[in-house]
């Protein structure tokens, strides 16, 4: 299974990407801004899901996701933030996450969004 983790911090990536390893994730595409994710997402072949931060300089999470969904690609996005806020959430939904994670969460709430964003996803 193949993730693109776009998120601005450095030490985030690594400590989601490390989550992701422990789990059935085996391979994680790391991106610093949605821009940069954009440029390795490329034509989004091969990528099982995207985790996007959603405040990120260049271009946020938001702008990632619906550039994503404005080309037509229906794998599942994940939002992962701090943003609580039900005004929020609800852009989120409408831009086209499937699914919302707040920092700070623990590898049993990881566990649980991915089983409910993919189908299947130990098997993929």
């Amino acid at each position: 299974m193949k993730v693109l983790l776009v998120d601005d911090s450095g030490v985030m990536r690594k400590i989601i990407a490390r989550s992701l390893n422990a789990l059935w994730i085996d391979e994680v595409v790391e991106a610093g801004d949605g821009a940069d994710a954009l440029k390795k997402f490329g034509d989004g072949t091969g990528f099982d899901l995207v985790l996007t931060d959603w405040n990120m300089p260049v271009m946020n999470g938001l702008e990632l996701v619906q550039a994503i969904r404005g080309a037509g690609h229906k794998l599942p996005i994940m939002m992962v933030t701090t943003e609580t806020e039900k005004e929020q959430v609800l852009k989120a939904i409408q831009a086209g996450v499937n699914d919302y994670l707040v920092k700070p969460f623990d590898q049993e709430m990881l566990t649980m969004k991915l089983e409910r964003v993919l189908p299947n996803p130990q098997s993929a």
